[in-house]
């Protein structure tokens, strides 16, 4: 096993471990200031470390809320429901890796009201089903027909996520998999580790993925075509705030509106932040990744 991949692993499996009842993790910043030395307030961010497009724009949050004044929690959750209902009762100020427009419309249905929304960071997330590049198949439809060969099973992440959902409702059975296939969901912890091992052994996996998401690359992930469209098309990554937070933080607000990364940008701070630093080193990966791309986004503080 990739030592890179290990490390990788060990963390999220530790961040799956955690539950709401965990509320601000250790990870609180001591904050900055403005330009009197006092606080310019307290924000909250709310995310899901085992998904790393939030845990990397977290810590990139994090580190430029504390730059122009304000002190910043760190608040992990295991789960994207009740990260939602925190954001709608304010509980949570920002989740600064939301899917809105398609993967989590549900909890938009239910919590939109109560939510604002600063902005659209990345415009090319997408829902896949993937396996290896070793394996010689090139399309979803073409499960049905070897559902021997991966032992009838897909293996998922969390069973709240929208990926999930995305995937049991709307994949399965529109490419006709009820009853040869069965969705294995735990956590991205635990998708990875059977993946890992399928992959030492060159064993046939399928299993639920998206992007930009670092373990496409890594483990040499390939997506499978998606005639029909069950996976849904595209969408946005936003920052998700409660209600009447740009009214409460309109400098963070402006702050974060400005945001915008495009595809290398994106892959090298969920890269730098998940693999090449690692868990207890975010802020030095956020360091090294504002030298190296932080003048290339608009609204960004590099020093």
């Amino acid at each position: 096993m990739n030592k890179r991949h290990l490390t990788a692993i060990v963390a999220l499996g530790a961040a799956a471990s955690l539950t709401l009842a965990g509320c601000a993790s250790g990870n609180q910043a001591e904050g900055g200031s403005g330009e009197n030395g006092d606080s310019l307030g307290t924000i909250t961010l709310g995310f899901l470390p085992s998904w790393t497009d939030g845990l990397s724009t977290a810590y990139l949050l994090e580190d430029q809320l504390e730059k122009i004044g304000y002190t910043v929690e760190m608040q992990e959750l295991t789960e994207a429901g009740p990260l939602y209902a925190g954001l709608a009762q304010g509980d949570v100020d920002i989740y600064p890796s939301a899917w809105p427009e398609l993967t989590h419309k549900t909890y938009m249905d239910e919590y939109g009201d109560q939510i604002e929304d600063l902005g659209a960071y990345y415009d090319n997330a997408k829902l896949t089903i993937a396996v290896p590049e070793y394996v010689d198949i090139t399309s979803i439809e073409d499960l049905a027909a070897n559902a021997d060969r991966f032992g009838g099973q897909i293996y998922g992440i969390e069973p709240g996520a929208g990926l999930t959902a995305q995937t049991q409702d709307s994949m399965i059975p529109e490419y006709e998999l009820d009853g040869t296939y069965e969705l294995i969901t735990s956590s991205t912890a635990a998708m990875l580790t059977e993946l890992d091992t399928a992959i030492a052994a060159e064993r046939d996996i399928v299993v639920t993925s998206w992007r930009p998401f670092w373990a496409n690359e890594q483990y040499g992930l390939k997506d499978l075509e998606d005639p029909r469209g069950a996976m849904g098309d595209a969408e946005a990554l936003h920052f998700l705030a409660t209600a009447g937070f740009e009214e409460e933080y309109p400098e963070a607000a402006e702050l974060i509106g400005k945001i915008m990364l495009d595809d290398e940008q994106y892959a090298a701070l969920e890269d730098m932040v998940v693999n090449e630093y690692g868990e207890g080193k975010e802020s030095e990966a956020i360091t090294a990744w504002l030298e190296e791309y932080g003048t290339q986004v608009d609204g960004l503080i590099t020093d």
